[in-house]
């Protein structure tokens, strides 16, 4: 690491530990690791957005932005008796870093990034002699996509995979697709005009479909798994993409004095067509 990156790092932690000092800032100062929390999953998400947006002095701007919420959290904990600081937080990691990786650091032989990724697994193991499970690392309040993915993926680290190939998750993919059908044929027709979900209040349809969706996108990030796509960022896309087109769609209706209420199916069908060109051009 650069002398003067070790500096710029030690200039940042003193400002965050001169706000939490008496004397500081009083919002500083009242902050505790729980008020937090919002904060740190906005500045998370605000440089996944900056990923996408592959934009270098922006993506510079958000890790900034999430190292000061790591720095604020480390100034947090050493005010008490048995805290840390951001050094004990390097060290921490960097020893797991070091065991986590002996092929790097040891004598230990691989074959190639699927042998690294099994033995990380039975490392991990070695660590968390708390952990009566394999999926207790994985964090519930992921969102589902990523905690599906999750769940599915440290079994299949260590030999147990539901669905081990791409034609075992499309079979899985096509009985969940064929359980939702026979369903559709024979709901109630209704009218969802305002309703965004159906409410079952003790409906055997209503959860009998929701089970049947659970398990079809369960299949999905399954076959996502296979392909080695990531099912969140697949979803995140595609839903960009839509959302883009329906602006460029809204765009042209101001455009055209046109209000959006008042169209019909096929006037909705013709602007949508129209709205790819646009948002593909924009």
């Amino acid at each position: 690491m650069r002398d003067e990156a070790v500096e710029s790092l030690r200039a940042l932690n003193e400002v965050v530990e001169r706000l939490r000092a008496p004397g500081g800032c009083p919002w500083d100062g009242e902050q505790t690791h729980r008020t937090l929390r919002p904060y740190l999953l906005e500045e998370t998400y605000e440089v996944l957005d900056a990923i996408d947006s592959r934009g270098p002095e922006t993506l510079r701007e958000e890790l900034g932005d999430l190292l000061l919420q790591v720095l604020m959290h480390c100034a947090i904990a050493q005010e008490s008796e048995e805290g840390f600081d951001i050094g004990d937080v390097a060290d921490v990691v960097r020893a797991k870093m070091v065991h986590r990786h002996p092929h790097v650091f040891g004598d230990l032989a691989v074959g190639g990034a699927a042998d690294v990724v099994v033995n990380w697994e039975k490392l991990k193991k070695s660590e968390k002699q708390t952990r009566l499970s394999l999926l207790d690392g994985v964090p519930h309040a992921l969102p589902a996509l990523a905690y599906a993915q999750g769940v599915q993926k440290r079994p299949a680290r260590v030999g147990f995979d539901e669905t081990p190939t791409v034609a075992r998750a499309l079979d899985s993919v096509r009985e969940a697709l064929d359980t939702l059908r026979s369903l559709a044929a024979t709901a109630p027709a209704a009218s969802l005009q305002g309703q965004d979900w159906a409410i079952s209040n003790g409906d055997t349809g209503a959860a009998a479909a929701e089970d049947a969706i659970g398990a079809l996108l369960f299949a999905t990030v399954a076959l996502a798994r296979q392909l080695r796509v990531i099912p969140e960022e697949a979803l995140r896309g595609r839903a960009s993409r839509f959302a883009d087109r329906f602006r460029a769609l809204e765009t042209r209706a101001r455009e055209d004095g046109v209000d959006l209420h008042d169209l019909g199916m096929s006037e909705w069908r013709r602007r949508w067509d129209a709205a790819a060109t646009l948002s593909n051009q924009g």
